[in-house]
Parts: structure tokens; C-alpha cells; sequence
């Protein structure tokens, strides 16, 4: 039985789980081997393995998903997160550009992905201090 357009959730539209890893993949590949995202690539350690696992769960719940990163983290939001992390506009240019890339290539609705995408730039736009 299919749900009705209008009891969807964006995680429903988006594709679901196999389509959440996939942009969190491609995001963290980017960072990894492009040099367009150097300085951002510096402010995470070594594995990302556990930031893979993180995002892909924050974003599954953010797009109205299994909620088990915020059942996980209680009392926890992004910018709690990010606390720590000397945020710059640089580097919160270069994270919304490597998920507006991760977004084009793994989801097939395009304006979907780019309000997708425009809804997460403004949420990193949001964490620059200093």
C-alpha cells in the first residue's frame, strides 16, 4: 500500500535510507579527495567513519526518518554539535557546496535536492561564529 502524497515526508520523497547514505557518502567522499574542500576536510578527525554514521542518521530524522539520532543524542541539536568547531564562513561555504553536490548526484528530483540543499546551507550558514 503506497502513502498519499500529502502523509509523505521529505524522508519519504527523498528515497528513503539508501538515498540518505548515498548523499552522506558522497558528501564525505567529496570532502575527502577534493581539495575545494581542504579546509573544511581539517576541522574533522582523521576516521570519519563515526561522523559518516552521525550525519546519516541527523539527516534521516531532520528529513522526518527513524528519529534514533536524537533518541541517541538526547538534548542534542547541530549547533550543540558544533560547539566546539571554529566555524568559519569558509568552511560553512565549503560544507554547503559539498552537500549541494551530494545532493545533485544522488537525488533525482531536482528541485527537491536543491531546497534540500538550500535548507541545509542555511542550517551550516547558521553555525558561523567569530
Amino acid at each position: 500500500m503506497s502513502q498519499d502524497a500529502a502523509t509523505q515526508t521529505a524522508y519519504d520523497l527523498v528515497g528513503g535510507m539508501p538515498i540518505v547514505s548515498r548523499i552522506v557518502e558522497r558528501f564525505y567522499d567529496l570532502m575527502e579527495q577534493n581539495p575545494a574542500f581542504a579546509d573544511l576536510r581539517q576541522l574533522h578527525a582523521p576516521d570519519l567513519t563515526p561522523m559518516r554514521h552521525s550525519l546519516t542518521g541527523f539527516l534521516a530524522a531532520w528529513l522526518g526518518g527513524p528519529r534514533d539520532w536524537f533518541t541517541d543524542n538526547p538534548g542534542k541539536c547541530m549547533m550543540s554539535a558544533h560547539r566546539d568547531v571554529s566555524v568559519s564562513e569558509e568552511t560553512t561555504r565549503q560544507w554547503a557546496e559539498a552537500m549541494r553536490l551530494a545532493i545533485k548526484s544522488e537525488v533525482p528530483d531536482a528541485n527537491f535536492g536543491d531546497r534540500m540543499a538550500e535548507a541545509l546551507g542555511s542550517m551550516a550558514s547558521s553555525m558561523v561564529r567569530g
